[in-house]
């Protein structure tokens, strides 16, 4: 990575519910971290800047600072409207907006939005554009990119842009009904790979029924005896992971042509992984700290040009 400044930055994925910062070297590595659960959904703009005040406490002296994420939205400090797909890293970090957050000013990241090419509907990213631009700056510019999570996203990478994506609910849907809902009744442990997973992602890929029917069988299948309670989260995962692949096939038809990058979470990254694996697809695991990294420094390099 080449040195475009002699001073550090300061990488922030603020979301909704966490917050995380990076300090980063000239050189893309990382000097030190923080996380806290103090997303915006939590604060006031006072414990936003709070936030910031703190973070200059714990590094003083950092250079340029950057935030994604919710923090951009209409729920954070100043709406960043969102940058257009197709859009690559000049695109992005040409749309950030500049905002003085108590004492600090950062560049708030603007999220993209695209209008996908194969259902003419729109969907929208604040965060994960930072993530995927790391993955170009590794050398992934075309192909598709999966990041697993609360709100997993299927994205289509050319030349080093991002051109379009959906969006799929899964891990919400998860984690409210194993945690809250009828689901948690049945539920223990958590979801590994194995037999039951593998047979919830081969009939929630099927679709031969919707998801919400797929569901509430879960439920029948543990009261029944056919499914142990102890397998019952590895079920509901797959179903959901299934389905979510059977989306990700019709969209992108060009999916197994080049192993999928997983950005994010690990033992849920190797879900996805293993599930992908059942219908002959190749991935591999991209840590989201090394994708972050890369996509400060790369949004960081392009304003860093635009001023010389």
């Amino acid at each position: 990575m080449s040195r475009v400044a002699e001073q550090d930055i300061v990488g922030i994925n603020w979301g909704s519910s966490n917050f995380r910062a990076y300090r980063i070297a000239a050189d893309g590595s990382l000097i030190d971290d923080y996380a806290a659960p103090r997303g915006v959904a939590g604060l006031d703009r006072g414990g936003m800047a709070a936030m910031l005040r703190g973070l200059a406490e714990r590094w003083p002296g950092h250079g340029p600072a950057y935030a994604s994420g919710m923090i951009g939205s209409n729920i954070g400090w100043a709406e960043a409207p969102y940058a257009d797909a197709p859009a690559g890293a000049d695109d992005i970090a040409g749309s950030a907006l500049s905002a003085l957050i108590g004492e600090t000013v950062v560049r708030i990241v603007p999220g993209v939005a695209c209008r996908r090419a194969f259902d003419d509907a729109p969907d929208v990213m604040r965060g994960e554009e930072v993530e995927l631009l790391g993955l170009v700056a590794m050398g992934h510019g075309d192909g598709v990119a999966a990041l697993p999570g609360t709100h997993t996203k299927w994205v289509r990478l050319e030349g080093g842009r991002i051109v379009d994506f959906f969006t799929a609910m899964s891990g919400e849907i998860y984690d409210r009904l194993t945690g809250q809902g009828l689901l948690a009744s049945i539920v223990e442990g958590e979801a590994r790979e194995g037999e039951a997973f593998q047979a919830g992602v081969a009939t929630g890929r099927l679709r031969r029924l919707g998801l919400g029917t797929l569901l509430f069988g879960a439920r029948a299948r543990v009261m029944r005896g056919d499914l142990p309670r102890g397998e019952s989260a590895s079920y509901i995962r797959g179903l959901l992971i299934g389905a979510e692949i059977a989306d990700a096939l019709d969209a992108c038809p060009g999916l197994a042509e080049a192993p999928v990058p997983l950005i994010g979470n690990e033992p849920l990254s190797r879900l996805y992984a293993a599930a992908l694996a059942s219908v002959g697809v190749e991935s591999r695991l991209v840590a989201s700290r090394d994708a972050c990294l890369r996509g400060f420094c790369a949004l960081h390099e392009r304003l860093v040009a635009a001023m010389r």
